[in-house]
C-alpha cells in the first residue's frame, strides 16, 4: 500500500511506501521507499528499487572489489586499460561467486588470506638458511 505524504520544502506530492522484511538472523527490518513519480502502484515501486539495488551493488563492487575507485592512471589510455581490467576482475567475481556460492567480498577476503600465506611462508622459506648460520 502506498500512501502520498508532503514533505516541507517540496512543492509536489510525494509517494511513500512501507516495506517489512525479515533479515537472515530472523529480525525484522522496515524499509522507506520514497517516490516523486504519483502514479507507481506498491509493487511496481518495489520492483524498481530492487533494480535499483542491484545496480548499487554492481557499483559497489566493481569499485571495492575491483579496485576500479583506486586507479593511479593519469593518462587516457592507461585509464582505459584500468577500467577494462576492472569490468574483468568483476566478471570473475561473478564466475567465482556463481561457482562457490560466496559473495564478492568473501572472495576477496579469502585471497588476501590466502596471499598472506603464500607470501608468510615464502618469507619464513628465506629465513631458514639464515638461521642454520648462526
Amino acid at each position: 500500500m502506498t500512501r502520498e505524504i508532503w514533505l516541507e520544502g517540496v512543492d509536489f506530492p510525494l509517494v511513500l511506501a512501507k516495506q517489512v522484511f525479515t533479515n537472515a538472523d530472523g529480525s525484522t527490518g522496515i524499509l522507506y521507499l520514497v517516490s516523486s513519480d504519483s502514479e507507481l502502484s506498491y509493487d511496481r515501486m518495489s520492483t524498481l528499487y530492487q533494480i535499483r539495488w542491484n545496480v548499487e551493488c554492481y557499483h559497489k563492487s566493481l569499485k571495492q572489489n575491483a579496485s576500479l575507485g583506486k586507479s593511479p592512471t593519469k593518462t587516457c589510455t592507461t585509464q582505459t586499460n584500468h577500467f577494462f581490467a576492472s569490468l574483468y576482475a568483476y566478471i570473475k567475481l561473478e564466475e567465482l561467486k556463481v561457482k562457490t556460492k560466496l559473495n564478492h567480498f568473501a572472495l576477496k577476503n579469502k585471497l588476501y588470506i590466502k596471499a598472506a600465506q603464500l607470501a608468510f611462508q615464502a618469507l619464513r622459506d628465506l629465513l631458514i638458511p639464515f638461521e642454520c648460520v648462526r
